[in-house]
């Protein structure tokens, strides 16, 4: 299964609602973010490694789909993962045996993997960066998860959730919500999508001042509902300059969205993380 769409639609939440739902369900879930692990780690990350495989290597150690053995195994961010080790997953996929890391025991998993990715694995396959094959036995069963600006009449509702979440988490009595408040965050872009919301209603109750969040308690961005750039008048400005202004605008909202945190915004924006630095 391949579960698309933006970072922080929720693929993660898709994925383990498919394992509950699933004849996987008295097996574990086990997650592993590819983006997050260096490239000289994945692979024992996936299939375990023997002791004095690598320097650090102390003792032999299960990989994520020993780990998931009986249940469901999700990959997410998949798109970034090397193509050395899409060729060794692709093996796995084909006939579920694999190798611990230094070791030569050849070990079986049944395992049902669920990828997910923000990016555009098609463009990938054509630029060469993403197997082919892989795609096509991952893409077994598509999932498109659609971005929280193409679902505004959901967000009332996520609203409230996020309002009984964190108000039992930070002991505080269910908060009311000021209805110019949910028409105003419906006509906003939410670059960040679900996380953005989530973060800033839990922002909101931490700063809230009595039993109702209003209108005016949002942030001065949000009360902005354009996400780009304002009209400009034909001739006073560059393509590139238009361009820049409208980019600007987008990193800042997303930096703003993942509080400041630098590879959370990298990886939303698809971007190398020494790239979203130089900007």
């Amino acid at each position: 299964m391949l579960i698309t769409g933006e970072s922080g639609v929720g693929k993660e939440l898709v994925a383990y609602a498919v394992h509950k739902q699933s004849q996987c369900v008295d097996g574990p879930f086990i997650k592993m973010n590819c983006a997050a692990i260096p490239e000289d780690l994945i692979e024992s990350e996936l299939f375990g490694n023997e002791k004095g495989a690598f320097t650090g290597a102390t003792e032999r150690r299960d990989g994520k789909f020993l780990q998931a053995d009986g249940g469901s195994l999700f990959l997410d961010e998949v798109g970034d993962m090397s193509l050395r080790v899409q060729t060794k997953v692709l093996r796995v996929l084909q006939d579920g045996e694999f190798q611990r890391v230094g070791g030569k025991e050849t070990l079986r998993a049944e395992v049902r993997v669920i990828a997910a990715t923000n990016r555009d694995l098609e463009e990938m396959v054509k630029d060469g960066t993403f197997r082919e094959d892989l795609y096509f036995r991952l893409n077994v069963l598509p999932i498109q998860v659609p971005p929280l600006r193409e679902r505004s009449d959901d967000i009332p509702l996520l609203i409230n959730h996020f309002i009984k979440r964190y108000c039992v988490k930070n002991n505080r009595r269910v908060l009311t919500v000021e209805p110019a408040l949910s028409e105003a965050l419906k006509k906003y872009a939410w670059p960040g999508n679900f996380r953005e919301l989530q973060n800033l209603v839990e922002r909101l109750i931490i700063l809230a001042d009595d039993n109702e969040i209003k209108k005016t308690d949002l942030p001065a961005s949000f009360l902005n509902n354009s996400q780009a750039p304002s009209a400009t008048k034909p001739g006073s400005k560059t393509l590139a300059e238009v361009r820049e202004e409208a980019e600007r605008h987008y990193i800042l909202a997303c930096l703003e969205s993942c509080d400041n945190n630098v590879s959370q915004t990298a990886r939303m924006l698809g971007m190398e993380r020494t790239n979203l630095h130089k900007k």
